[in-house]
C-alpha cells in the first residue's frame, strides 16, 4: 500500500475522468488523499479517497472572463504562495508516495519540488494543444495575450512563493499549465487521439474515462424507458454562453418523434417555451440517461464525447470552444460524426444532421472503432497498474 496526494485542478472536466482512477486505485489498496473544491466532495468521497477542499477557487477553467471581470487564470496565479501554503498545512505531519495531479494544475512542480514526490500527471485535454506547447509560447503570447498584467504577476507570485516556501514557479506561464509527470495517465485511445509529436513514451492511453457514478440526481428516469431519446448537452463551462442556440433546440425538436432531454447546465431558460416533449435539467446523469439514447447533440468536450462514443450513441457535434473543435474534428475524421458550426447552424439543419447520423450506418460503424479500440485500451485497471510498475522503478512498492 502507498500513500497518493492528488491535486485536482477543481472542474468537472478534469476531475470526471479520475473519479474511476481513484476508486480503482482505492480498491486495489492505495490511500489516496484528493483535493478538489467542495462541490466535488460526494463524488471523490464515493469514490474511496480522503476529500480536501482547497481554501481558494482553483477552477482556471471557468470560460473566457466576462467584460469587467478578472481572469481566473491571472487570480490563481497570483495566490501561488497561498495555495502552496494551503496545501502544505492541510497536509502537514502527512506522509506520501507519490503525487498525482491534473497536468494542467499550476502549481504541481514547486508541490512536488517541496514535497520530494515523483509526479504523475492525469491528462484531460490531449487534442488541439500543440500550439500552446511550442517552446515560444509564454505570458506574452498566444493565448495569454489578452491578460494585461500577466508576466508582472508571475513574477511577483513566484518571489512570494521563494520567499514563503523556498521553491519557485515554472519561468513561463506555458510550462506552469503544462506538468508532465514521470508517467502520463491519457484518457482515451491511442487510435482516437492520432500520433502528436508532443506524446513521447511517458504517455499512456488507457481508453476512455467511463466510471458509472451513480449519482443521486432527481430525474425522471421511468420516462424514458421505451422511447426514442434524443439527449442534449452542451456542457458545463460554455453552455450559457451560446446565446439563441437552446431556442433554435426547441424548434428543431418540438414535434420529435420521442424525448428530448436537454441539460441547461447554467441556462438561463426562465419565460422561454419549452415544448411537452422537452425534459430540461441544469445537471443530468449522463451515464444513466445514455443508457436509453437514441442519438446525441453535443459540444465535443472531452468527458461527454467519451461517453458518447463508449455507449455507442450517434451524435451531432457543435463546438463551442477549448479542445472540442479539435475533438470533434477528429471523431468527424474517423467517421463517427457531422460537425456543425453552433453560431449559424438553423434548426431544420440541425434536425436534418440529427437525422442523418441517427440513419446512416456508416456513423455507428465508426463509433464502434473507436468504442472497440477504448475497450482495448485498458481502462483503470490499465492506468493503476502503470502507476504500480513506475513505483516498483522507483522503489516505492
Amino acid at each position: 500500500m502507498s500513500r497518493i496526494l492528488f491535486l485536482a485542478v477543481p472542474s468537472h472536466g478534469h476531475v470526471n475522468p479520475t473519479v474511476g482512477l481513484v476508486h480503482e486505485l482505492v480498491r486495489r489498496g492505495e490511500r489516496v488523499t484528493y483535493f478538489a473544491a467542495e462541490p466535488f466532495r460526494e463524488r471523490i468521497e464515493g469514490a474511496g479517497a480522503t476529500f480536501r477542499a482547497y481554501a481558494h477557487d482553483l477552477d482556471i477553467f471557468k470560460g473566457p472572463p466576462l467584460p469587467g471581470q478578472p481572469s481566473a487564470l491571472l487570480d490563481v496565479v497570483g495566490r501561488a504562495s497561498e495555495v502552496v501554503g494551503d496545501v502544505l498545512a492541510q497536509t502537514a505531519g502527512e506522509r506520501f508516495d507519490l503525487l498525482l495531479h491534473s497536468t494542467p494544475f499550476p502549481f504541481a512542480r514547486p508541490l512536488g519540488e517541496r514535497l520530494g514526490l515523483p509526479r504523475v500527471s492525469s491528462l484531460a485535454v490531449f487534442l488541439g494543444i500543440e500550439p500552446f506547447l511550442r517552446p515560444e509560447r509564454d505570458a506574452t503570447t498566444g493565448p495569454f495575450a489578452a491578460l494585461p498584467g500577466m508576466r508582472a504577476t508571475l513574477a511577483r507570485a513566484s518571489g512570494d512563493l521563494q520567499a514563503a516556501h523556498g521553491v519557485r514557479l515554472p519561468a513561463t506561464l506555458r510550462e506552469m499549465l503544462h506538468n508532465p509527470g514521470l508517467l502520463n495517465l491519457v484518457y482515451t485511445s491511442r487510435y482516437f487521439a492520432g500520433y502528436p509529436p508532443y506524446f513521447d513514451d511517458s504517455y499512456c492511453f488507457v481508453g476512455a474515462p467511463v466510471h458509472d457514478r451513480q449519482e443521486r440526481v432527481d430525474f425522471p428516469l421511468q420516462q424514458l424507458a421505451g422511447r426514442r431519446v434524443l439527449y442534449i448537452s452542451l456542457g458545463t463551462v460554455f453552455a450559457g454562453r451560446a446565446p439563441g442556440l437552446h431556442a433554435r433546440f426547441f424548434a428543431a425538436f418540438a414535434d420529435w418523434d420521442g424525448v428530448v432531454v436537454l441539460a441547461a447546465h447554467g441556462v438561463d431558460l426562465a419565460g422561454a417555451p419549452v415544448p411537452a416533449n422537452f425534459i430540461v435539467r441544469g445537471y443530468v446523469p449522463q451515464t444513466a440517461v445514455l443508457r436509453h439514447a437514441s442519438v446525441a447533440l453535443t459540444h465535443g468536450g472531452m468527458n461527454s464525447m467519451s461517453d458518447l462514443l463508449a455507449a455507442r450513441v450517434p451524435f451531432v457535434c457543435l463546438p463551442l470552444g477549448a479542445d472540442q473543435p479539435a475533438l470533434a474534428a477528429r471523431a468527424c475524421e474517423l467517421g463517427a460524426t457531422l460537425v456543425l458550426e453552433a453560431a449559424g447552424a438553423p434548426p431544420a439543419e440541425l434536425r436534418a444532421a440529427v437525422d442523418r447520423v441517427d440513419g446512416e450506418p456508416r456513423f455507428r460503424e465508426g463509433i464502434a472503432r473507436i468504442a472497440d479500440s477504448f475497450a482495448a485500451a485498458g481502462g483503470y485497471p490499465k492506468a493503476v497498474d502503470e502507476i504500480f510498475a513506475l513505483q516498483r522503478r522507483l522503489g516505492i512498492r
